[in-house]
């Protein structure tokens, strides 16, 4: 065995077992070679690999904005940070800002026992900030649809160089680099398989990998269902990250608290729930901005009711700092059939410019609804109760001509 011929195999070859660069056997290698080059999914994946690092190297030394969606979740957050290290081997330099604000407690939770490196930049900041030093835009984990920021870079003359998302395509995106994975659970299994790939190679002596990779298994776990939605992939990819993550810091991530508010919430979604057809439809009434994570976590809460196979829960949010009102909504459900995207998109429809209200991946989704002339906050707390009644009422209308199609009408 010790004269036995030996072949090291390529660093982005991604095969069963054989995920790093390593040398093996000759047999071995010709064995895995052959079944890569037969299988179009790994001729696919290298084909990809091959062009993300062609976009990486084309930039080298520039800086980039990673742009997050406004209230970026684990997924976002972990895969923004991969893509930043990634970067940082070309020599570019990025910081990764989101524009709305953390709410929810395992968020707040994960950037600040993480050390996790995103910024917030308000709205009202944009307005008058310098993005000149800057010489491109990522979009990860979205894509642009569900960020204040993109009409100021747009402005701004700044080139999208590169998009990452798991979401389901949201129209025309022109991009240098695209990978937009749609029966993909999670961008951070995205991620992981471009640090796989050999793009960076973690060490579990460097704090900040193993923070990275801590960030990046939960952000697989979060969009997955802690693992019981997941795929081949992810579980591959969760392997992969065992070897760095710190399982004692994701512990303290998963053991954060829930507010009075969100329990607040919460308890709203199941005095107002009504269920149709195994739907579960919950308007909660008003939040404030920094409180709206609490929707998505009620609606976490009532898709696990006895008979229910989706939940969705919607509320007015105000933006006190812009004036603005939106009607939020999230959605839940265990029924394999039922597609999130389709089922928002055909509810809610389209803008006057032909953007979707809302979208979803798999088992989950979500919408924003602006209130238009009836936004603003009035003293008045007659016609606050009234311009919600109006609201609650259109959203279930909406929702009803899908879940029931023969009582269309709530007054009927």
């Amino acid at each position: 065995m010790e004269n036995q011929k030996t072949f090291t195999l390529p660093g982005n070859l991604v095969t069963d077992g054989l995920n790093e660069s390593q040398t093996v056997p000759v047999e071995a290698a010709r064995s895995a070679l052959t079944s890569a080059y037969e299988n179009p999914v790994l001729i696919e994946t290298s084909q990809r690999l091959a062009a993300f690092r062609q976009t990486l190297e084309k930039h080298r030394g520039d800086r980039q904005l990673i742009v997050l969606q406004d209230f970026p979740d684990p997924d976002a957050l972990s895969s923004g940070w991969a893509y930043k290290l990634i970067a940082q081997t070309f020599n570019i330099q990025c910081d990764m800002v989101y524009c709305g604000t953390l709410s929810h407690q395992e968020n707040i939770a994960l950037v600040k026992l993480t050390s996790l490196p995103a910024q917030r930049w308000p709205l009202p900041t944009m307005k008058g900030r310098d993005l000149s030093s800057y010489q491109g835009c990522v979009l990860i984990d979205n894509q642009g649809t569900t960020s204040q920021m993109m009409p100021f870079i747009r402005e701004a003359g700044l080139p999208i160089v590169v998009v990452i998302d798991h979401h389901s395509s949201q129209g025309e995106i022109n991009a240098e680099f695209v990978d937009i994975r749609a029966q993909t659970r999670a961008t951070a299994t995205i991620l992981t398989q471009y640090l796989q790939s050999g793009l960076l190679k973690l060490e579990r002596n460097l704090r900040e990998h193993v923070r990275c990779a801590t960030a990046l298994m939960h952000g697989l776990r979060s969009d997955t269902n802690a693992l019981r939605q997941a795929q081949e992939e992810d579980f591959l990819a969760a392997a992969y990250l065992s070897r760095f993550y710190d399982a004692q810091l994701l512990s303290e991530i998963l053991q954060s608290s829930r507010s009075r508010q969100v329990m607040e919430v919460i308890e709203r979604a199941l005095k107002n729930r009504m269920v149709q057809n195994n739907f579960s439809i919950s308007g909660v009434g008003y939040l404030r901005y920094d409180d709206r994570d609490a929707i998505p976590q009620a609606a976490d809460f009532l898709v696990t009711e006895e008979n229910v196979h989706t939940a969705v829960v919607y509320g007015i949010v105000h933006d006190e700092d812009e004036e603005l009102e939106l009607v939020v909504g999230s959605l839940r459900t265990n029924k394999l059939t039922l597609d999130p995207d389709e089922f928002i998109k055909e509810a809610f429809g389209q803008d006057a410019e032909g953007r979707f209200f809302g979208g979803g991946r798999s088992q989950a989704g979500g919408f924003e609804i602006p209130l238009g002339f009836l936004s603003g906050f009035t003293e008045s707390s007659e016609y606050a109760k009234l311009k919600w009644s109006v609201f609650d009422a259109q959203v279930k209308q909406k929702l009803l001509r899908l879940v029931n199609p023969d009582s269309t009408s709530l007054w009927a």
